[in-house]
């Protein structure tokens, strides 16, 4: 390779040539963007101020902090209050509201509360124990009663109910717990089970104790017939016996089903021997005597054949 003075003179200027011709272009370049960023930065106008009376901007949520987007999407409205939910005020019941339930077989319901105190008209509190999951509208006639016919019955014979004995609510069940069976008032959050009133002195009177004053429990009785569409005692069936099933079963003409017998309370000692007579007491009529049925002789065509029958061992078909 030859090398001299001259001829690397020639090369260095091609390239210095070289060079310049190929950042041209990237100059070129660079300008035009510097003269774009510079006309836009004088087009673009600037904000106005901010007016005094303006509220203050909300700040930003934070990432960590903000709900996810499916949550933020779907968030159901909560239902309107019934009618019913409106009326039923703390002035009248300690009851708050509970999910709607929706089981098997038309189990549940909507519009369910947790009634677990009756509030008497002067404010004294009658507990539910334990509280009962309910219906508004059966709630609602609960407390009513309570309010309005069970208390001041209690207050007239010189005492004051503290408790509600709560024997059965809502359970999702068929009638009498009987497998198959229709479903129950109490599968609808429909039906109260009651045994029975605690008092202030700590005593608790059962509905279904025979040793109860007639007189109160005929009372009872007849408030509870004519607020509830079905009352179910003793003397309805056995399974009854030892509570009062009270719910608001709709049917056809408003039919109403009142079921409890009031009974006198068993003697202490059963009587050995009937009781006498009384004096004024009409005669006892002599029952007639029948006739007694005539016997008739056998035929002599059948006495010839029983001996017969006798030695062959056969008995005729009766």
């Amino acid at each position: 390779m030859n090398f001299s003075a001259p001829t690397a003179a020639r090369k260095w200027s091609y390239r210095r040539k070289a060079c310049g011709i190929r950042t041209l272009p990237i100059i070129a370049t660079a300008l035009a963007l510097l003269l774009t960023t510079s006309v836009f930065a004088v087009a673009v106008p600037l904000p106005r101020p901010r007016p005094p009376g303006a509220p203050h901007a909300v700040p930003p949520v934070a990432a960590d902090q903000a709900p996810p987007a499916a949550e933020a999407a779907v968030q159901p409205k909560p239902p309107e209050p019934s009618a019913c939910r409106l009326a039923l005020t703390d002035a009248i019941a300690v009851a708050p509201s509970v999910p709607s339930v929706v089981g098997p077989g038309g189990c549940g319901g909507d519009d369910l509360v947790r009634l677990e105190a009756v509030v008497l008209p002067d404010a004294r509190r009658v507990a539910v124990k334990p509280a009962a999951i309910l219906r508004c509208m059966m709630a609602t006639a609960i407390a009513n009663w309570v309010r309005e016919d069970a208390a001041p019955l209690l207050a007239g014979l010189g005492t004051e109910m503290t408790e509600l004995d709560n024997f059965d609510s809502f359970e999702c069940r068929g009638r009498n717990r009987v497998k198959g069976a229709k479903l129950s008032e109490h599968g609808k959050a429909n039906a109260l089970d009651v045994r029975g009133f605690k008092l202030a002195d700590g005593t608790v009177l059962s509905l279904t104790d025979r040793t109860v004053a007639r007189t109160t429990r005929e009372k009872v009785l007849m408030s509870v017939c004519s607020r509830f569409s079905t009352v179910l005692g003793p003397g309805s069936d056995w399974y009854h016996e030892d509570h009062i099933h009270l719910d608001l079963a709709e049917r056809r003409n408003n039919y109403k089903i009142c079921q409890w017998g009031v009974d006198d309370p068993s003697p202490k000692v059963a009587p050995l021997m009937p009781v006498e007579r009384p004096q004024d007491a009409p005669p006892r009529e002599a029952a007639e005597k029948a006739p007694e049925p005539a016997v008739s002789e056998p035929a002599a065509s059948d006495a010839a054949e029983e001996p017969a029958r006798a030695k062959s061992g056969k008995r005729g078909a009766r």
